[in-house]
């Protein structure tokens, strides 16, 4: 085969050509996408946007590179179109997971289910959503054989299509606060009324921020579903049982801040109560013998 012939074979062949313009184009494209990212990704400081702008021009890139390959092979469309529906009956069937997963992300995309960054419990995991792939959700998990709502190392990896089977809980969704509770055990006797101060003090104090912020929250959701007004503001019930009076203070809360919010409601709490003035005391079960009963008893000397 002479040279002339080797030009005619193969760098006039159409088959052969539009493989060629078809590696160029995707080669444009990515390079394109990389530049954007690079100089678009890199001066943008919020991470979500960052993370959301990452996604969004990966997926322009596989868009562009399925427009380029319609329009390269648009003249063989109309017999492939008669392969594909024979194939996609099979297809459909061995790939199903694969497709609710598909359409289980785009649920969630579009629907709102949850975004990154938030904390949900899908398909019996708890954690924060730290990426939203196509067929797959990737969590941080939180709990489990740590206590409070902590990380504790396992990245967890959720196929999408649990939005079809399974609740989600959104933890930090339109209303990213949590209502949370805390007990005490009061000694009979005590002074009620200096309890119940304590409590309302302390948590105006460590929570009491919170409550003008959520009660925005709360009354912008009122306008969009059917819910009864909410009081966000620290409130003490009380229930006098066999042993003690409990005091339940409650109070709403940031849902990453519930551990360290109990934990400083409880130090300044038992700091009040345990202070030389204070008439209140925390009591633990205890259990009361009442007197003996008066017993006469006779013993009668017997001899052998």
């Amino acid at each position: 085969m002479n040279f002339d012939d080797f030009i005619n074979k193969y760098l006039y062949n159409e088959t052969i050509g539009k493989l060629a313009v078809l590696i160029l184009g995707v080669a444009i494209i990515w390079t394109i996408i990389r530049f954007i990212k690079r100089r678009l990704v890199g001066h943008i400081s919020n991470n979500d946007y960052k993370y959301k702008t990452r996604k969004m021009l990966d997926f322009a890139g596989y868009m562009l590179m399925v427009i380029l390959l319609t329009i390269i092979y648009r003249d063989k469309l109309g017999g492939l179109t008669i392969m594909f529906g024979v194939a996609g009956a099979g297809i459909a069937i061995a790939l199903q997971e694969v497709i609710a997963s598909v359409a289980g992300w785009l649920t969630i995309m579009f629907a709102g289910f949850y975004k990154t960054g938030d904390r949900v419990q899908v398909g019996g995991i708890k954690g924060d959503v730290v990426d939203i792939g196509v067929l797959r959700t990737t969590i941080m998990e939180t709990g489990e054989w740590v206590d409070g709502d902590l990380y504790n190392g396992r990245i967890v990896f959720v196929a999408n299509s649990f939005v079809f089977k399974e609740p989600v809980f959104n933890y930090s969704g339109e209303f990213p606060f949590l209502w949370d509770e805390i007990k005490i055990p009061v000694q009979y006797g005590s002074d009620y009324a200096q309890a119940e101060k304590i409590l309302l003090d302390v948590a105006g104090h460590v929570a009491g921020d919170l409550t003008t912020e959520s009660k925005e929250k709360w009354n912008s959701m009122l306008y969009k579903y059917k819910l009864e007004d909410a009081q966000t503001a620290p409130m003490v019930s009380v229930v006098a049982n066999e042993n003690w009076v409990e005091f339940t203070l409650r109070y709403v809360v940031l849902y990453k801040r519930r551990r360290r919010t109990k934990t400083e409601l409880f130090t300044q709490i038992l700091a009040e109560i345990e202070k030389p003035h204070s008439k209140v005391k925390i009591t633990t079960a205890t259990l009361n013998i009442g007197a003996m009963p008066h017993l006469d008893v006779e013993v009668k000397n017997r001899m052998p």
